[in-house]
């Protein structure tokens, strides 16, 4: 019975955007399947990683007979603990629902560096495939370390040594890693290692949750299946690029972790760059995983090294009033980092890179800046350029800014937009979380949209030196009130790089109540 099974699946009328896929999803002929959340007990698998299997659970491709998840932490708990635990973070389903999903969950408790933990972790997985009449060597296992980074090593030497499917017959082993992936290129190259002489490369899914937004996976469908867009995006109509991420809270006693690794780390260098891979990489040969991420190494390896005259990095003021934060912190809250491209398509276009915390506003979007239109005859220019801006979230959405008559008697222009709102267009559909598509694309065996080991070498690679200046103190935080847009000085330099403000233009999210 297919895993996409609508006569079994608790919400089997209601439209999602995952449904086209059920057709290569979960099959009794493939094997149980055994999902192991290791670090159940933290906040990471309650928040998103439990609720994105129970949201698969609830459109269908996860099957009561056909899987069973098991949570594995140090904590002494038992099944009942771990769900009564993560229960009030399941939410959109009734409680017959509830109750049946989380029957699937069993758990088990055990150190991460011993073998006592893993061998009962591994008994528990083996009495259910032979529960289930599993034919030997078909099963399929996937760990999800939703861990620190620092306990990756010892974790995958222990389902290495004692939890691995006997046999890769037709079943497989599986394992998800969360970011960040190392420190630095040394770090994140040590780490690669470790976990290579353990796993083979289509064994490992290096998860970076900004790949599975909706937004960022609709970046290739816009760029190479619309006419419009394939001769305007390139150095000759675009005049800059903006990737932004803002929160308007600071770091909330999380300090002393974020202090060890700073806004670049933490955001930059991975969410906000494999969008900028999206935006800036060539055309792949086809949706082959494999050959989408050729193209986003080749555009890494053309980004030329940082000049730190093209920086900016803040500190919000109260941030060293933390007491887990060091007095002396120069670890920026906010960056704003200008890559350029050396390609034929990119020569001399901007791409700003934007990230902080405390700032005025949340959201994330991309901001693709046209050039001046020639011959200004209707003296326009001040009121603003062309802007194609992808809203990644809230208010999920995609808008181009125009010029247009204003309307009336007079010859008079304004800015206006072509505006595609996801809230509106796409009213009686559920846009699916991140972590549930990356989970599904997991057990799918799909990799186009998790990060290869080449891939993440070259990311490290851009940022490392500029990374190192900053521990160093070479480069220092610059102070900025919370509640404001960031220091002056990042804002003096997107004018810098030729980006224009447009005076007077407020996009407003389209309501069903305007219309």
């Amino acid at each position: 019975m297919s895993g996409g099974s609508s006569g079994s699946s608790p919400l089997s009328g209601q439209n999602s955007p995952l449904s086209d896929f059920k057709d290569l999803e979960l099959s009794s002929e493939s094997g149980c399947l055994s999902i192991v959340v290791l670090g159940a007990s933290g906040d990471l698998a309650k928040k998103k990683t439990f609720p994105a299997l129970f949201h698969l659970f609830l459109q269908g491709f996860l099957q009561s007979g056909e899987v069973h998840i098991f949570g594995y932490a140090r904590s002494n708990l038992s099944d009942d603990g771990l769900r009564e635990r993560i229960r009030g973070y399941l939410k959109g389903a009734s409680d017959e629902h509830l109750s049946q999903f989380l029957q699937l969950i069993k758990y088990v408790s055990g150190s991460y560096d011993s073998g006592e933990g893993f061998e009962l972790l591994n008994k528990a997985i083996s009495e259910y495939e032979t529960s289930k009449n599993n034919q030997s060597g078909s099963s399929r296992r996937l760990f999800y370390l939703a861990l620190p980074p620092s306990v990756y090593p010892p974790v995958c030497k222990m389902i290495r040594s004692y939890c691995m499917n006997p046999s890769s017959r037709t079943g497989w082993t599986r394992v998800i890693v969360e970011k960040p992936f190392g420190k630095d290129l040394d770090s994140a190259e040590e780490l690669s290692a470790q976990l290579g002489e353990l796993f083979e490369e289509d064994q490992l899914y290096r998860i970076d949750h900004y790949l599975g937004k909706e937004l960022v996976q609709n970046l290739l469908v816009l760029r190479f299946a619309n006419r419009l867009f394939l001769p305007l995006w390139n150095r000759d109509n675009i005049a800059n690029v903006q990737i932004v991420f803002r929160e308007d809270f600071g770091t909330e006693g999380r300090g002393g972790y974020f202090d060890q690794y700073g806004i670049i780390r933490d955001i930059i260098q991975n969410h906000l760059l494999q969008v900028f891979c999206l935006v800036a990489m060539e055309k792949p040969v086809s949706l082959r995983p494999e050959h989408i991420r050729d193209e986003k190494v080749k555009v890494l390896q053309s980004v030329n090294p940082i000049k730190y005259d093209e920086v900016v990095i803040g500190q919000y003021e109260g941030y060293k009033d933390d007491p887990t934060v060091p007095d002396g912190s120069n670890t920026p809250t906010f960056a704003s980092v200008v890559l350029r491209v050396h390609n034929e398509r990119w020569e001399g276009v901007p791409f700003i890179l934007k990230a902080g915390k405390a700032l005025s506003s949340r959201k994330a979007e991309i901001r693709v800046q046209f050039k001046d239109a020639p011959g200004d005859i209707f003296r326009c220019k001040k009121q603003g350029r062309n802007e194609f801006v992808i809203r990644l979230q809230p208010s999920e959405a995609m808008y181009m800014k125009l010029t247009v008559k204003k309307p009336g008697l007079e010859m008079a222009t304004e800015q206006s937009e072509l505006d595609l709102s996801y809230g509106l267009r796409y009213q009686d559909v559920k846009i699916p979380e991140a972590y549930e598509r990356l989970i599904l694309d997991t057990i799918r065996g799909d990799q186009q949209h998790f990060v290869r080991r080449d891939e993440l070498k070259a990311a490290w690679e851009i940022f490392t030196p500029l990374l190192h200046d900053i521990d160093a103190g070479k480069l220092k935080s610059i102070p900025y009130k919370p509640g404001t847009r960031g220091p002056p000085d990042a804002d003096e330099m997107s004018t810098r790089m030729g980006y224009v403000q447009t005076d007077g233009y407020i996009w407003i999210p389209p309501t069903l109540a305007r219309f």
